[in-house]
């Protein structure tokens, strides 16, 4: 049997919360709990109140996502390495 399609969102990041979970309010005012994905995690893509990010959820849950994409705020060059 196939997996179910996910639903693919877009919004706008709200709140942080605790064990790398995050407040997303998205584009049709609904609001989500949503995680990082692993590869985010893997190439240390951080998020921030105010970033816009695409969520993947799935159709039997609406109330949690899976963060997997965080659109460049214009202005934001790349971060500089520390030594």
């Amino acid at each position: 049997m196939a997996k179910e399609e996910l639903l693919r969102m877009e919004g706008q990041i709200d709140e942080i919360l605790p064990d790398g979970r995050f407040g997303v309010l998205l584009d049709n005012s609904h609001r989500i709990i949503a995680y990082t994905a692993g590869k985010m995690r893997k190439y240390r893509i951080r998020s921030v109140v105010g970033d816009r990010v695409h969520v993947e959820m799935t159709p039997y849950d609406l109330t949690k996502g899976r963060i997997v994409f965080r659109e460049r705020t214009p202005g934001a060059g790349p971060a500089r390495f520390r030594r």
